[in-house]
């Protein structure tokens, strides 16, 4: 009997303390309501302006100096790669040049100017800007801030996926397990590194391979000139970063155009005068033949061959800088046709001279020509490196977005073009790292097999990336998807097995920058994730604050106080800790956070909730600032 009494007594105290626990929820959400109402008044307050055609031509232009230059400049070193102990048999180079059309056919034109583009996150491109997308889809991410009111903002575009579909079931998979998350953003972050280092090869890479063309007309030059003069160039290029990718671009652009030109005159010519056979290699036949002659050492050239489509990675991320349609005819209708006619033009030039292979690019050019082509591709060579600087900008400002790097200092050139960045901090960086590379290896196959490794990396992460976007964003069909994949890990495995070969060549290099930057980037977002928790597990009750009265037990002073916390809910631990030690506080208290979204921008008129905690004799607010953690600093003369 006196257990059945103890037993009811100890039923009646957990009902009631589960009913206090209840009330004190309720009192809870009641005074410290969510701001879902006023966001969604400011929602689709932000219209973007549309481009003219003329605006258009003039941003295609544009994009040939910030966003094609890489991948235009390629021509300068893929045959001495792919050949770099000679050439065999002629038949070895048309195997080569249908191996490279087939590349660029499938790689930068099909996957990523006409697929993988598409998505982007309000315009922002790179292994980040997929993973903001599938954040907003699937609750992946690993730091649990995401509010309904977040939703409401005109870049926060999401579609909902059926029940049972296999995108739904995709998406539970993914969310069921924390050690599933940390897997996707390690994936992320390792093409995210591997761009990097990108931002640090391609100008050692382009600019070295362009200098030492001079080498062919004055054979007494050494190496360590060679050397030298591309790193004054170097630190030229990225000392000019800071006037703007508009300024850059417009000086740039003129280059580019007059490089592709070139290019496609000269693969004209050649085709014209040395063999007209090498058309024949649009038959892909010929990649058959190739492998079935050459066998392992085929195999092996893939390598060489990558640094046809070196670049793309660029292109991708650099399409914050430009409208996609912009990009898309530039390519398409300039970009695609040039490089075809040069890879061409050379393939033609050495079938009849072997010999030849190591300076494929400068010996097959007409004589009469050679010292103005000389100087447009060291131009062209310098803006090649813009596409990559360029893209690694805009993955950092990603990067701190996620809270996954330090923040760092990023200025806004442009008033005109909102996406227009530039990052001092990690300007300095990679100058510094491609001086190290350039005069570390003082060869261009050596750089080039770093090179080959870090791209490859970064398109097999994209495609596993992009398999989760077109199930959970696009909602594509399993069997496209699947088509997808197989196609494109085919061809990016291969080339992946290829520079496996390479490792101990050079190709170890992007690998020990991949991984220091790893590190950098694991460290700052686990104490990012521990800071939040704390905070969310120390917040102050509401009805402790109640409970000191309208003047919290304090003398309240004419004026505003603001107090900065990371909750975008709920009173942080620092407020009590302020009440207790200080003798007066200001008769109105804004309890101000800074939340950090998983989008490109947050428009002007939807930045700013503020709501009233509590009741109105308490006088406390909270003021919400989204933001995307970049630094709207303007030059002055930009301003009008």
């Amino acid at each position: 009997m006196a257990e059945r009494v103890e037993a009811s007594v100890e039923e009646g105290e957990n009902t009631i303390e589960e009913r206090r626990i209840g009330t004190m929820w309720e009192l809870e959400q009641k005074l410290d309501q969510s701001m879902d109402e006023e966001a969604n008044k400011l929602k689709n307050m932000y219209r973007e302006k549309g481009l003219s055609m003329l605006m258009l031509l003039r941003l295609s232009f544009q994009s040939l100096g910030i966003v094609y230059g890489d991948l235009g400049t390629s021509p300068l070193y893929v045959f001495y790669n792919t050949f770099p102990d000679g050439i065999k048999d002629s038949e070895d180079v048309i195997g080569a040049l249908s191996l490279i059309i087939y590349s660029l056919l499938l790689i930068p034109l099909i996957k990523y100017v006409f697929i993988v583009c598409k998505a982007n996150d309000n315009g922002q491109g790179g292994t980040l800007a997929i993973y903001s997308l599938l954040c907003r889809h699937a609750k992946v991410k690993l730091i649990p801030n995401q509010q309904r009111s977040d939703e409401d903002l005109t870049t926060y575009s999401r579609t909902l996926v059926a029940e049972g579909s296999f995108a739904a079931k995709t998406k539970k998979w993914l969310e069921s397990k924390e050690s599933r998350k940390r897997a996707l953003l390690f994936v992320v972050l390792l093409g995210t590194c591997m761009m990097i280092g990108d931002g640090i090869l391609t100008p050692a890479i382009s600019v070295l391979s362009a200098t030492g063309g001079i080498k062919l007309s004055s054979p007494k030059i050494s190496s360590d000139v060679v050397v030298v003069m591309s790193i004054v160039i170097l630190v030229g290029l990225f000392s000019m970063q800071h006037y703007g990718t508009d300024k850059v671009g417009w000086l740039f652009a003129p280059i580019v155009f007059i490089w592709f030109l070139f290019i496609g005159a000269t693969g004209i010519y050649n085709i014209c005068k040395h063999d007209t056979r090498v058309l024949k290699a649009f038959s892909p036949t010929y990649v058959y033949l190739y492998f079935k002659r050459r066998g392992r050492d085929g195999w092996i050239s893939l390598g060489g061959i990558l640094l046809s489509i070196t670049g793309t990675e660029a292109l991708y991320a650099d399409i914050a800088y430009f409208p996609l349609l912009a990009i898309q005819l530039a390519f398409t209708f300039f970009v695609f046709p040039c490089l075809l006619l040069a890879y061409c033009g050379q393939a033609a030039y050495l079938v009849n001279n072997k010999e030849h292979y190591n300076d494929a690019f400068y010996a097959s050019i007409p004589r009469s020509v050679y010292w103005p082509m000389f100087v447009v591709a060291t131009g062209a060579a310098i803006v090649g490196s813009q596409a990559a600087i360029s893209g690694t900008y805009s993955i950092i400002k990603q990067a701190v977005s996620h809270g996954c790097f330090p923040r760092v200092k990023i200025v806004h050139t442009s008033k005109e073009f909102l996406r227009q960045i530039y990052c001092p901090d990690i300007n300095w960086m990679l100058m510094l790292g491609c001086i190290a590379v350039t005069a570390s290896f003082k060869n261009q196959s050596q750089i080039g097999n770093a090179y080959g490794t870090a791209v490859v990396l970064v398109m097999l992460v994209t495609t596993l990336l992009m398999v989760l976007t077109m199930l959970l964003v696009w909602r594509c069909h399993w069997i496209l998807v699947l088509i997808f994949a197989f196609l494109s890990l085919v061809v990016e495995l291969s080339y992946f097995s290829a520079v496996l070969l390479k490792i101990n060549q050079g190709g170890w290099v992007p690998l020990i920058i991949a991984a220091i930057s790893l590190l950098v980037m694991s460290v700052w977002q686990y104490a990012t994730v521990k800071k939040y928790e704390f905070e969310m597990h120390s917040k102050v009750s509401m009805s402790w604050i109640l409970g000191l009265g309208p003047s919290l037990g304090l003398v309240r002073v004419p004026g505003i106080g603001l107090v900065y916390t990371e909750l975008a809910s709920g009173v942080p631990h620092i407020f009590s800790h302020l009440i207790t030690n200080l003798p007066a506080i200001h008769s109105v208290v804004v309890f101000v956070c800074v939340k950090y979204l998983p989008v490109f921008t947050v428009p002007e008129e939807e930045r700013f909730l503020v709501k009233r905690i509590g009741p109105k004799k308490f006088r406390m607010f909270r003021c919400v600032a989204r933001s995307t953690q970049e630094r709207r600093r303007f030059r002055k003369q930009t301003v009008n």
